[in-house]
């Protein structure tokens, strides 16, 4: 019901799944975050419209367009598959906000984006393989020795690789869980940000 009203609201069209089969196993198939868990997502985590959201593995848009509907926050959607990014260029021309400078695509693998120095939130929904993620967020970590900030990485659903490899090879720092409704039938349903200083 949430799907359909959401993306009624702000007039995109962000459903569905991954139908095609992708040529890497590094990257994984499209699967939007439902718009139920955004919403206790941020209930418990404050977004500023001053904050600019890198989504690694955006698809079609929904966390993007959600994110500058209602704080008004600088959005950046990464996306390696070009038929995802299209219909993310076609939701951006339907999306009932007039002002949509603040909103921007790429199409390309996660590992070739150029963070910039105000990206200062990233998003990631399980998108792609450890390899790949550690490759991120080292490029991450390169760019805020260049310009200093406070950097958030907020995983849904997140891996254990993921993880791992932040609590024992980063200096990023746990700062809060965020349990949704069917974490006590899959532990894996939660949010967890983390936050480097």
């Amino acid at each position: 019901m949430k799907e359909y009203y959401f993306d009624k609201l702000l007039n995109i069209n962000t459903g569905g799944s991954q139908n095609e089969s992708h040529t890497s196993f590094h990257y994984f198939p499209y699967e939007p975050t439902q718009y139920s868990a955004l919403e206790i997502l941020f209930n418990e985590y404050e977004l500023k419209s001053s904050d600019r959201v890198v989504d690694f593995g955006s698809g079609k848009g929904r966390l993007n367009f959600y994110i500058h509907y209602f704080y008004q926050a600088s959005v950046a959607g990464i996306e390696m598959n070009e038929t995802f990014y299209q219909i993310a260029i076609q939701n951006k021309t339907s999306y009932n906000k007039k002002k949509k400078d603040k909103i921007e695509f790429h199409c390309c693998l996660a590992e070739e984006y150029k963070i910039k120095p105000d990206d200062n939130r990233f998003y990631f929904f399980n998108p792609f393989s450890k390899e790949i993620f550690i490759n991120v967020i080292n490029k991450i970590l390169r760019s805020v020795e260049q310009e200093a900030r406070q950097i958030d990485l907020i995983l849904y659903y997140p891996s254990d690789d993921y993880i791992y490899f932040l609590e024992n090879n980063t200096s990023f720092e746990l700062e809060k869980e965020i349990k949704l409704p069917d974490a006590d039938c899959d532990p894996f349903e939660r949010f967890l940000i983390y936050r480097y200083e």
